[in-house]
């Protein structure tokens, strides 16, 4: 067994065995990205992740949560970043996970929100705890969904209940989830992450050309109009950052309570 590690603001990534295993590790925002982390993620999905000795990326969270989505704790912290800046470097993790050449697993034990959720949809295999939920909360801050959930979700779902999930705020839970064929399978919580790792070794053994051109084919098939999706999100999410709804809407969050929309 040979292995290698590599430490990054806000995730950790280890390749053991053609298994290249991100985690994202800030547990005490419930591995919310920030900026930094978004495009560092960004870069590994492009970069490492791309390499001949990487077979199957598998994605996980520490600490009980997923991915929570972008850390708005710090947006109102820290000094205002362009709108269309922080869109692409999201629009990038999610187009780089669909067009790696080797299949993607989500690991999901806990949360998976905003682009968090948009992170393990685009997944090739998604399992999840029972604990585990996806929630596209964007319109309680003044949003619309972005890193392509617009798509990846109504692809998996259907319209109905994207919309439920869209317009409304509404969390799936993981038994839903896999019901509607947003997720692969849901584990018991004790064996989700065995069952993860005996898909990894199973995926790095296979016949590396054979998955990825199954991969591209089903990606070609349900998700032909990813970069449309993406560039509307983009175009509508930048002109949403800017206004006053959204920053009525993370003031409310931040101060628990209930947001009061002017537009």
């Amino acid at each position: 067994m040979t292995g290698t590690r590599e430490s990054v603001q806000g995730f950790r990534a280890d390749v053991t065995d053609g298994v290249l295993r991100i985690t994202f590790v800030r547990p005490e925002r419930m591995n919310a990205l920030d900026l930094a982390s978004m495009s560092a993620l960004g870069d590994l999905l492009t970069g490492r992740a791309a390499e001949r000795d990487v077979r199957v990326v598998v994605v996980s969270g520490e600490g009980g949560a997923f991915c929570t989505g972008a850390d708005l704790m710090a947006a109102s912290d820290g000094p205002e970043a362009d709108p269309r800046t922080v869109m692409e470097a999201a629009n990038r993790v999610v187009r780089a996970i669909l067009a790696l050449p080797v299949p993607v697993v989500a690991q999901v034990d806990g949360p998976a929100a905003g682009v968090g959720a948009s992170i393990a949809i685009a997944a090739d295999l998604a399992f999840a705890a029972p604990k585990a939920y996806f929630l596209l909360a964007f319109v309680n801050v003044g949003l619309m969904p972005d890193g392509g959930s617009s798509l990846l979700v109504p692809a998996a779902v259907g319209r109905a209940r994207a919309s439920e999930m869209a317009l409304l705020g509404t969390r799936l839970g993981a038994e839903d989830a896999a019901a509607a064929g947003l997720i692969a399978r849901v584990l018991p919580a004790d064996d989700l992450a065995a069952h993860v790792d005996a898909v990894a070794a199973r995926l790095a053994a296979g016949p590396r050309r054979a998955i990825e051109l199954t991969k591209r084919s089903l990606t070609a098939a349900t998700l032909a109009r990813i970069d449309e999706a993406l560039e509307f999100e983009t175009d509508g999410q930048a002109e949403l950052l800017a206004a006053d709804d959204f920053r009525e809407g993370v003031a409310a969050m931040l101060g628990r309570r209930r947001p009061v929309f002017g537009s």
